[in-house]
């Protein structure tokens, strides 16, 4: 079984920074992807980024150049560096890890963190 632990998150001011962190854990052998999602309330979950195993990066345009992933492949975690913050930023914000493979041979499609919440409020 897959385990994805997030830590961070909380109650910051504009333009302030927080960062998030998701420790994958279960007997992987390897992460295709991981990344993070957003869902503001009434709305639908959007991906934030996401870290492909062959390097590449996809940034939702509303957070270029303010937010920074960046991962430990031995340790099979990810980071969000979050700076420069607005208040549309609010949000609970999900780790998710696709393509898994582990150490018995069993493939998971996904598996999503618990979720933490981020909220930007003066």
């Amino acid at each position: 079984q897959v385990h994805l632990v997030q830590s961070g998150g909380g109650l910051v001011q504009p333009g302030g920074s927080l960062r998030l962190s998701c420790a994958a854990s279960g007997n992987i052998e390897m992460i295709n992807a991981m990344g993070w999602y957003r869902q503001a309330p009434g709305q639908e979950r959007d991906m934030v980024a996401v870290f492909s195993r062959t390097g590449s990066i996809n940034y939702q345009d509303s957070v270029k150049g303010r937010f920074t992933i960046s991962r430990e492949d031995a340790k099979n975690t990810v980071y969000l560096q979050m700076d420069k913050l607005k208040p549309e930023d609010t949000a609970v914000y999900y780790c998710h890890g696709a393509g898994l493979w582990l150490t018995t041979g069993v493939f998971v499609e996904g598996s999503w963190g618990q979720g933490t919440q981020v909220t930007v409020s003066p």
